[in-house]
């Protein structure tokens, strides 16, 4: 092929892909002129000439920004402004509750320790060593650094808290009955505390400090009608709840003045603030403790110690022994009672004591919180800046508090499963019972 032949071609070639491209725009230009007059015309003929399927599908509506819902908002604001006050207060409170519980539920909390690393902080737990409280209270201070003092009465006692194998939760050996055996025995605890310590070998002295005293009376008492409970019960629970905690912490008052030492005090508090019937014995020993913590406080206040007061309600002590209810977890045998009086009181203190138990308040199987709470809340209370003056802890100790100080005593009683009981049915045909238990008694004897 020749070079002309060649030149032909190529002029050939570039009009070939002229034609192409301009006949392709021709043919582009020619169908997007037939699409919109189709479109045109489909919009254009009357409804129902042609069918849905053959309209073109109308616009998606234009979702206008919310603009409407924030006018309608700000309107409703304006128009309402204390509930909106009242609803951001509530929420803003309850957030930083909230925030403030999960800090202090994380946050690790540690007794203050000399210079040269050993222990430092002191603190007495009065109460018996078979406690589960005082169990759990004294095996976690120590576990928290301080060094823990159970008052013990007896060689027994100091045996059972030397079985627990802590070198750091001691006895503390206190007879309040002995007088002279009490005051010999502080004068060595405040020497102790006073006189330099030396941790281990090498280690530079430092001196203990008195961190506090907890009291945790028994939390264990009688229930059931006054008539049945004999002078004798009222005379034990007032001598070793009230008289001995009284006398321990008057023998403590010297050594807690000179170290500007905290006192605890420990008290059920769900039977007191309800005060229901069949349980005068709590009662009468949680009030008689409360106003001799408040008549403390007074005092302790004007040399700037600090006394609180722990209402306790119920705890999950499986981990330390059985499950034990703080409050009253049996009562006496109505069986053994008089025939008159259990004629007037059985039927009720049996109601109230299945109404009690099937709401958690006097049953060994109820599940309370954990005692971590309690761990917690003592800790603060040792520790803190400013510590409050009343802590409730404990599953229904704040409820129930609040139902015994604001709902009549009445609608209580009812709650509790209380009915009145008519005289004329009871009295009928009990002289009988009586005589003859009488007899039998008399029998019995000689």
């Amino acid at each position: 092929m020749t070079a002309d032949d060649q030149h032909f071609l190529d002029v050939l070639a570039e009009y070939s892909q002229d034609i192409r491209k301009f006949t392709g725009n021709i043919f582009d230009a020619s169908d997007r002129h037939f699409q919109s007059v189709a479109g045109y015309i489909k919009r254009s003929v009357p409804e129902g000439w042609l069918p849905e399927y053959a309209r073109p599908a109308p616009p998606p509506p234009q979702r206008e920004v919310s603009g409407a819902y924030i006018d309608r908002l700000q309107e409703w604001v304006s128009r309402n402004r204390a509930l909106t006050a009242a609803v951001v207060a509530f929420l803003a409170t309850g957030g930083v509750l909230l925030w403030r519980e999960r800090n202090k539920s994380r946050r690790k909390r540690r007794a203050r320790r000399a210079s040269n690393g050993a222990r430092k902080e002191v603190v007495v737990l009065a109460g018996p060593p078979t406690s589960p409280l005082i169990k759990s209270l004294s095996l976690d201070l120590e576990r928290r650094g301080f060094i823990v003092y159970i008052v013990c009465a007896d060689m027994e006692e100091e045996q059972l808290v030397h079985g627990e194998s802590r070198a750091d939760v001691r006895p503390l050996h206190l007879d309040v009955a002995d007088v002279l055996g009490t005051r010999d025995a502080m004068e060595r605890f405040t020497n102790m505390l006073l006189k330099p310590h030396v941790a281990f070998a090498g280690a530079s002295p430092h001196n203990l400090h008195f961190r506090g005293l907890v009291l945790v009376p028994d939390l264990i008492y009688p229930s059931g009608p006054i008539e049945t409970i004999g002078p004798e019960l009222y005379s034990d629970a007032l001598n070793a709840k009230v008289l001995n905690t009284i006398a321990v912490t008057q023998a403590f008052l010297p050594t807690v003045s000179e170290f500007k030492a905290r006192v605890l005090m420990c008290t059920p508090s769900i039977v007191a603030s309800l005060q229901p019937p069949f349980h005068s014995v709590e009662t009468a020993v949680v009030s008689a403790l409360q106003g001799f913590t408040a008549s403390l406080r007074g005092e302790l206040g004007t040399l700037g110690i600090d006394v609180c007061q722990f209402k306790l309600g119920t705890f999950d002590c499986s981990h330390v022994g059985s499950k034990q209810h703080l409050q009253t977890t049996a009562g006496p045998n109505t069986v053994a009672w008089p025939a008159t009086t259990r004629k007037l009181y059985a039927s009720n203190f049996v109601n109230h004591s299945r109404v009690a138990q099937t709401r958690g308040l006097l049953t060994a199987n109820s599940t309370g919180s954990p005692l971590r709470e309690l761990h917690n809340a003592v800790f603060d209370a040792l520790t803190q800046r400013r510590p409050r003056r009343v802590w409730r802890v404990g599953r229904g100790s704040a409820t129930y508090d609040f139902v015994g100080n604001w709902v009549p005593g009445g609608l209580v009683g009812w709650m509790m499963g209380v009915k009145r009981v008519s005289l004329d049915e009871a009295k009928t045909e009990p002289q009988l019972e009586d005589a003859a238990q009488s007899w039998e008694k008399v029998g019995m004897a000689v």
